[in-house]
């Protein structure tokens, strides 16, 4: 059965959920990262891509132009739903049996799901979100992406509000400041694990 020790790691665009992860697996957890699993599947169906949105989604015309592709569709919900349409049970279906094999470790792991609210794809009872308040998430996004306010408030506004998913969580991790902080907030986390798994 998938899922049994998971836990859904999420959070919102900008909010750090990539550096979380990274340093949760330095901590010695396991990460089934799907946004990696996405981006291989998406590669793999550069051909569908090209069909349905036309060649000039493609690089080197074998590889997804994912910034480009990524423009158009967050411009067009009937594009953005084709798109996920086609993406969301492939993408599924893999972490799906990366699940069941973590699980036979018989140990909590994570699954990082940046949609884990929005889409409710998955049957994972748990989960911890990265959080950073609205205004540190708009200055971070506007700052690594170099996109306008307008198109960045677009974007954070395509997914569920932070502190809604904070309500949600059953655990936060907090990264409203920096790196030495986040990193004694994942240290918390994990010893709170291993000591909920110890009783």
């Amino acid at each position: 059965m998938a899922y049994e020790y998971a836990i859904a790691l999420t959070g919102s665009i900008a909010t750090g959920k990539s550096t979380v992860a990274s340093l949760l697996a330095l901590n010695g957890m396991r990460v089934i990262d799907a946004d990696t699993i996405s981006h291989e599947i998406l590669d793999a169906s550069a051909e569908w891509v090209a069909e349905t949105f036309g060649e000039e989604y493609l690089q080197n015309s074998s590889k997804v132009n994912r910034p480009k592709l990524g423009e158009y569709i967050f411009s067009h919900a009937d594009a953005k739903s084709t798109l996920e349409a086609y993406l969301h049970p492939k993408i599924k279906a893999e972490i799906e049996k990366r699940s069941e094999k973590q699980d036979s470790f018989k140990f909590p792991y994570l699954i990082d799901i940046p949609l884990f609210f929005e889409n409710g794809n998955y049957d994972i009872k748990e989960s911890v979100v990265v959080y950073t308040p609205k205004e540190i998430q708009l200055e971070r996004f506007m700052k690594r992406n170099g996109y306008s306010k307008e198109e960045s408030l677009k974007r954070i506004a395509s997914q569920l509000p932070i502190d809604e998913k904070k309500e949600r969580a059953t655990w936060v991790i907090d990264n409203s400041k920096n790196l030495k902080h986040l990193q004694n907030e994942v240290e918390q986390f994990v010893e709170k694990i291993k000591m909920i798994y110890k009783k």
